[in-house]
């Protein structure tokens, strides 16, 4: 019942920030989220960014997993939702917090442009495609726009070769790309990426490099599944027993923090073959 009164108070509000107008989609318990959120996390801005990340990605802890929250209405908006939260919007959230730390910020309007800037290409909405659906590609995007850096090389990651087409070979499962043009723009994104280098730190060699992931890096999963790129995604903690472990909004239900450390929490994921690392900038 909880969830059905909540979709229904879902509303899409019209901003201007910057001479430039936002269509956004956030319920009425949103935007009261938002205030407590401001509030809550104000004095975590370390000097160390990835220590801020860590300390705003713990204010999520114990938030419902929510697959599909982006998926609203008959056309792409800006959604906000704090209370349900999959991977990819955790971490977009956490770094959209961060940032406003970062800028000294506390108004709604600088939370939307940073969250459109982070979720869309080059920043900017522009329909359902525009929305950086893989993975990689959110890294390589935000990596252009000088949030976050892709440093998987840095730390002993190589170069892969492997066709990224999921979407347009599961049609289906994305009622957006009914709509054919969606369609065509989604095929030149998979396009795009097959042009591009991937690389990857593999499962076997992330042991030994792990001292060289920080706490705050962003953690994506890379995977076997045919198609795809990255399966899951995180944020990098490195916890009282002085392993990373991984904070993110897990499947089985809730923002958490992996009991095991990453190395062994990804022995038990299925087609997982290792992970892409990116730094806050």
């Amino acid at each position: 019942m909880q969830k059905a009164i909540y979709c229904f108070l879902l509303l899409t509000l019209v901003t201007i920030t910057n001479g430039i107008a936002q269509q956004i989609t956030c319920s009425l318990q949103d935007k009261a989220a938002f205030e407590d959120k401001i509030i809550e996390i104000d004095g975590l801005l370390e000097k160390d960014l990835g220590q801020t990340m860590v300390a705003v990605g713990k204010t999520f802890l114990g938030t419902e997993y929510v697959a599909k929250t982006l998926e609203v209405g008959d056309t792409e908006t800006l959604v906000v939702n704090f209370h349900g939260l999959d991977c990819t919007t955790f971490v977009e959230n956490v770094l959209a917090f961060t940032l406003m730390l970062k800028e000294g910020k506390t108004d709604f309007e600088s939370f939307t442009k940073n969250l459109e800037t982070i979720r869309y290409k080059d920043g900017k909405l522009d329909g359902y495609a525009s929305r950086l659906h893989y993975f990689s590609e959110w890294i390589a995007n935000n990596g252009q726009k000088g949030l976050i850096r892709d440093i998987t090389t840095e730390i002993g990651g190589m170069e892969i070769t492997k066709d990224i087409n999921f979407m347009s070979t599961h049609r289906n499962l994305y009622p957006f790309l009914k709509d054919d043009v969606n369609f065509q723009k989604i095929k030149e994104s998979e396009n795009f990426l097959n042009n591009q280098a991937l690389c990857i730190l593999p499962q076997e060699e992330i042991e030994a490099n792990e001292l060289m992931i920080q706490s705050g890096d962003i953690i994506a999963l890379t995977t076997s599944i045919k198609g795809l790129d990255i399966t899951h995604t995180g944020i990098a903690s490195r916890e009282k027993d002085g392993r990373i472990h991984l904070l993110h909004a897990s499947s089985s239900g809730e923002v958490k923090i992996s009991e095991l450390p990453l190395v062994d929490y990804l022995k038990k994921i299925g087609k997982n073959t290792g992970i892409m690392v990116a730094r806050i900038e």
